[in-house]
């Protein structure tokens, strides 16, 4: 098991028992359309298959990963604490595009993560090594944009950050190797897909209530209208003999079951959350079209019924 490199809003690492425990007993190929942290496939460590996001600096990450993980972990060792002066070499060592006083070196980094969503020369390779940085140093690991495109997440407050993370940087490159990595919409996987293939949808969750926005993690959202085109295409897949696992917030329940599919409740605890004191366990469902019967193994079910 390799241990995602990102901390990621709806990651699924408290998920990962209940969502194995749907699998087929076999499958071919492994595709995950909505990848974010990737906690369940880097827990599975497929030997190929795509994965796919539309948050376009994430997917230039995991390629930066997959392709030059030496390059990459040199570059993050080079950054210096958030805390710390920012660089005078570089762009924005006093001020921000706003002409706002930059005060420290994550602000400064900040800035220059942004230089692809405003339009100013960038470099992949060290967007990626940003996006790492950013991630390990920003208040709690958040990932959030303006309407823009910007990344206006603040500086956080660690004692020792790990911003180069070798280890698990290496371990994500191996899995990658054989992996297709793709940004685009989710229904890029209809020509990749083959029958008995596996695919896992974990969408931006559609919110228990009205302020429940804390999975809107790119300046662009998912609404109900993707909502409901998402479930159109699982059936689809369904019917093409491909075998299919999806995540979702309780409020969906309704719809999954009426479509036919095994649906079940499970609570997951949010681990990451602006409010500390909201990181409470909600009610999410695991719908699949694999029935108990052809499941891998049985573990620990969720209800059946609201």
């Amino acid at each position: 098991m390799v241990t995602p490199i990102l901390k990621w809003a709806g990651g699924k690492r408290q998920l990962l028992d209940e969502l194995k425990s749907r699998f087929p007993r076999s499958y071919s190929h492994f595709h995950e359309p909505f990848f974010g942290g990737g906690a369940l496939f880097f827990d599975l460590e497929p030997e190929d298959g795509t994965i796919n996001d539309t948050n376009t600096r994430l997917v230039n990450f995991y390629k930066q990963v997959r392709d030059r993980p030496d390059e990459l972990i040199e570059l993050c060792r080079s950054f210096d604490h958030p805390e710390s002066d920012p660089n005078p070499d570089r762009n924005f060592a006093e001020t921000n595009r706003k002409g706002k006083e930059i005060s420290n070196f994550y602000y400064q980094q900040r800035e220059l993560f942004n230089n692809r969503p405003y339009g100013d020369e960038y470099d992949e390779l060290e967007e990626a090594a940003l996006l790492l940085y950013l991630n390990r140093t920003c208040y709690n690991g958040l990932y959030r944009e303006n309407s823009s495109g910007g990344f206006n997440v603040p500086i956080g407050r660690y004692s020792d950050p790990d911003w180069v993370r070798e280890q698990e940087v290496r371990e994500a490159s191996r899995v990658l190797q054989n992996t297709e990595i793709h940004n685009t919409d989710f229904d890029y996987v209809r020509d990749k897909v083959e029958e008995g293939d596996l695919v896992y949808f974990d969408p931006p969750y559609e919110p228990m209530s009205p302020t429940a926005y804390f999975t809107d993690y790119s300046a662009d959202g998912f609404d109900k209208e993707d909502q409901q085109r998402l479930l159109d295409f699982a059936k689809e897949l369904d019917q093409m003999g491909v075998n299919v696992i999806l995540s979702n917030s309780g409020v969906m329940y309704e719809m999954y079951d009426e479509a036919g599919f095994h649906v079940e409740v499970e609570g997951a605890t949010r681990a990451i959350n602006s409010d500390a004191d909201n990181r409470d366990e909600v009610d999410e469902i695991i719908a699949t079209n694999v029935p108990p019967k052809s499941r891998r193994t049985v573990g620990q079910q969720g209800l059946s019924d609201f």
